[in-house]
């Protein structure tokens, strides 16, 4: 593993490209890994590592990631040119603190990378079956599953709320339940690949582009724990809470 990421590092500075590359990082000691994404510049220099920090799993880390992966505890973020980058990966999505936090430490572009694919044709109709068929229609997505629903969902979101750019990779593999996909700091889905088939997708960012942006007078007091609009008022009116 170490020979193929030095020879990433090494077709990258030949190309002129930045690279970011998922890899499991060896810790030893007896320690299990890192589940993890090298960050390599275009002089084949490895400039950060991200750690994905929400390992699935249960508490006595017996099952799911955590069953072969020690979590991170730092979170990545770096400058190419004029544009900050930050990385998370996969299960984080489900912690929309993290996406909250990489704004704060001016994240610009998330590039989030996913692997739900490669899971047998059963477990697929069995998360279906979980679903209920009968939701299909309510519930439109490239599979009936819990990821396809909820993932490409929980990129829009990210990126609307946060105003931020999110680069959605997932693999192509057989049973690869949604494609890799590109949303645009409104929110918006600007690139989308077809599912279970390699491809590239190559997508714009213009930060200086001026977006549809609904919280952009009050993020900043959220992200300052000010959770609300305008001006409060102490009348007793707003106060008593049990009177009609």
């Amino acid at each position: 593993m170490r020979r193929a990421t030095e020879q990433v590092m090494t077709e990258a500075a030949a190309a002129g490209i930045w690279v970011v590359l998922g890899s499991a990082h060896p810790l030893g000691d007896g320690l299990k890994p890192h589940n993890s994404r090298y960050v390599i510049d275009d002089a084949e220099r490895l400039r950060e590592r991200y750690d994905k920090r929400f390992c699935s799993g249960d508490p006595d880390e017996t099952i799911g990631d955590l069953a072969h992966y020690t979590p991170g505890d730092h979170a990545s973020v770096w400058q190419v040119r004029d544009l900050t980058r930050a990385a998370l990966i996969c299960y984080d999505c489900r912690f929309p603190e993290l996406d909250r936090d990489l704004l704060r430490r001016g994240a610009q572009l998330v590039l989030h990378s996913f692997h739900t694919a490669g899971l047998p044709a059963g477990r697929v109709a069995a998360i279906a079956e979980q679903i209920g068929p009968g939701d299909a229609e309510l519930n439109r997505a490239e599979t009936l599953s819990y990821p396809a629903v909820t993932l490409p969902a929980a990129m829009t979101t990210a990126a609307a709320c946060n105003h931020l750019w999110i680069s959605a990779a997932n693999s192509s593999a057989a049973h690869s339940l949604w494609p890799a996909m590109f949303v645009r700091a409104d929110g918006i889905t600007t690139g989308r690949l077809p599912r279970e088939s390699p491809g590239v997708l190559i997508s714009e960012v213009d930060t200086t582009e001026r977006l549809y942006d609904a919280t952009a007078h009050w993020r900043g007091r959220a992200l300052a724990g000010v959770w609300h609009s305008g001006t409060t008022t102490r009348h007793p009116r707003s106060r008593d809470r049990t009177r009609l």
